[in-house]
């Protein structure tokens, strides 16, 4: 298969895991006899640096043009700090998913065997888990109109949705749960918000078409609560766009660090992929980034292709990375010595070398990551 795909490394610790992603494809190409290209384009704080703009022509005309996009972080705190500035990094992601129409993330959780004990829960409530979020990207409150008095003393955020945004991605959603547990949880608040209500009603119509499909409802806040005492009761988690950010953010917590979770966002023609951590700047450059979402936001990418063999060695690399403790600080803060790209280094050795488990550390630390 031949993939054109547009780089957006972004900022702060987003090229240092977006490197590691392409280092992945790179091998997987290369075992797979694919071919890849990939070109590089700036959105974020360093598009602003550069252009005065998050989201630049050409990097836009670049995304449309590609088949697919590989995402890093945006963000950097001169921005974060001043909540007033008029041009932020996330504007540029904020208007790529409304330019490409990528009106459903998918955000996979799973409590990862060999790290129940670096989760802050008890290993009893959060073993076996395996959720999937959807997530609403285009509508909602983050897109809907803002006002600002003239005094600067009232403001306010409109939230809105129509039946065809709940509908399209509720397809998704209750198709996803047809090939998992048959399950999905919509999360709203439909005893407060007009909107919810309107999720409840349009989502309990469609589950009509899906009768193999059981259909269940939560409360937002009972669900935060819920997710952290019974995440193994959520197969599809099916939510609006503010919503779906908090409670996917939270669940980050279930597999112990928030630098395991990938992500997919979907629209009619455009996929881009993306870890779902911010851009952790005051770990830029020094090489403990954890690039473990933005790997497997890659095996997301080739799974979208449907190349579900290449998706799922990559997949393997992951959890042979994580049972033999080749990980970064935030998960094996006793050693410091494993470097970002020891890990890209590790998953891409093992796509050449599956059937290998013994793994010579003292290269590894070196970068050098040879089996033997």
């Amino acid at each position: 298969m031949i993939l054109n795909i547009a780089v957006l490394p972004g900022d702060g610790i987003g090229p240092e895991v977006t490197s590691q992603a392409i280092k992945v494809l790179k091998a997987i190409a290369l075992e797979f006899d694919h071919t890849f290209f990939f070109k590089e384009a700036a959105v974020g704080a360093v598009a602003i640096d550069n252009e005065n703009n998050p989201l630049p022509d050409e990097t836009l005309k670049l995304c449309k043009s590609s088949d697919a996009i590989l995402f890093g972080a945006i963000g950097h705190p001169k921005y974060d700090n001043d909540p007033s500035a008029k041009i932020r990094p996330e504007q540029g992601l904020l208007k790529l998913r409304q330019e490409l129409n990528l009106f459903a993330n998918v955000r996979p959780v799973k409590a990862y065997d060999t790290l129940l004990d670096k989760s802050p829960l008890k290993k009893h409530i959060i073993e076996g888990t395996d959720i999937s979020i959807y997530r609403e990207l285009t509508g909602g409150i983050y897109f809907g109109k803002k006002h600002l008095s003239e005094d600067g003393n009232t403001a306010s955020d409109l939230c809105e949705y129509s039946r065809f945004e709940i509908e399209r991605i509720a397809h998704l959603a209750f198709k996803a749960a047809q090939s998992r547990n048959k399950k999905i949880t919509l999360v709203d608040k439909a005893n407060v918000l007009e909107t919810s209500r309107l999720w409840r009603r349009v989502v309990t119509e469609l589950a009509t078409q899906y009768p193999d499909v059981t259909l269940d409802f939560l409360f937002v806040d009972n669900a935060a609560m819920q997710i952290i005492l019974n995440p193994k009761q959520f197969d599809v988690i099916l939510t609006e766009n503010l919503f779906g950010d908090v409670i996917s953010d939270e669940a980050s917590v279930i597999g112990g660090s928030i630098g395991l979770l990938a992500s997919a966002s979907f629209g009619d023609r455009y996929a881009l992929f993306e870890p779902i951590h911010g851009s952790y700047p005051q770990a830029t450059g020094k090489g403990i980034a954890n690039p473990i979402a933005s790997i497997l936001s890659a095996a997301m990418l080739l799974e979208h292709f449907e190349l579900f063999d290449e998706a799922q060695l990559v997949r393997e690399g992951v959890e042979r990375s994580l049972e033999l403790n080749i990980t970064t600080q935030d998960l094996n803060p006793e050693n410091t010595t494993i470097t970002t790209t020891n890990i890209g280094d590790f998953v891409d050795d093992f796509i050449s070398n599956p059937n290998d488990s013994n793994i010579n550390f003292t290269n590894i630390h070196l970068g050098q990551s040879t089996i033997i």
